[in-house]
């Protein structure tokens, strides 16, 4: 069978690209790897992670595209993911930054990053990683960003089951209530932009198929990656 090729262009700056190949580089001249024994350059293999991000594209897609096995493709992958997760800055090193660029007050909010992972008993048998307020199995992450949404740090994954429920609509029908529920809904907005932010920008966060464990390192490299596009120092 006679394969149909076309010329597709990414959704990404060169710019960010080419910030990524050199990391991977310096990750494998720190590995002491030898010139000529891996089958992807560092441009190509950033450009891999790259069309996983932002396109969401499957890895066995990107195996066929690059010319190796789908076993090479996901290790390839993952290396990306570390490199940048290891470039994302840590809560003490986020919270440092924050008064030096000025930052009046920062935001906290979580979002659900929806998984194909199945059930696994939690306490008293509940479903660990089943979000009761969003209806699907997810990893819980907590985002703290500056006063106009920009995400400046991403937590350690946690189950779904940790978001809270959505409350009964008759405990805040008192006149107080609804008043103070739309003061937080208006602070709440900008924090929200963060998340939305997120997952507008990647495909891959708005479901992940890898394993649990990866998700930690899929937002970190992901907050790095921000940065990288949007030229941001914190």
């Amino acid at each position: 069978m006679t394969s149909v090729t076309y010329t597709a262009v990414l959704n990404a700056r060169r710019g960010t690209a080419e910030p990524v190949a050199k990391l991977l580089h310096e990750h494998w001249e720190r590995l002491g790897t030898r010139r000529g024994t891996r089958a992807l350059g560092a441009f190509k293999q950033a450009v891999l992670v790259l069309r996983w991000f932002i396109d969401g594209a499957r890895l066995v897609q990107l195996a066929r595209d690059n010319g190796i096995s789908t076993t090479t493709a996901y290790r390839y992958l993952h290396e990306g993911l570390t490199v940048l997760a290891d470039h994302a800055p840590d809560l003490a090193t986020a919270l440092e930054r924050a008064p030096a660029a000025g930052y009046t007050h920062l935001n906290l909010d979580g979002t659900v990053i929806r998984t194909d992972c199945v059930a696994a008993p939690g306490p008293n048998k509940a479903d660990l990683w089943w979000s009761g307020k969003h209806r699907h199995h997810g990893g819980n992450v907590q985002v703290i960003s500056a006063p106009d949404g920009w995400p400046i740090w991403v937590s350690p994954v946690r189950p779904g089951r940790e978001t809270p429920s959505r409350s009964h609509r008759d405990a805040n029908s008192t006149s107080g209530r609804k008043t103070f529920n739309k003061v937080i809904r208006g602070i709440h907005g900008v924090a929200e932009r963060a998340n939305a932010l997120f997952k507008v920008t990647f495909k891959a966060l708005r479901r992940v198929s890898l394993d649990l464990g990866s998700i930690t390192r899929i937002v970190r490299a992901a907050r790095a990656l921000l940065q990288m596009e949007h030229g941001r120092t914190t």
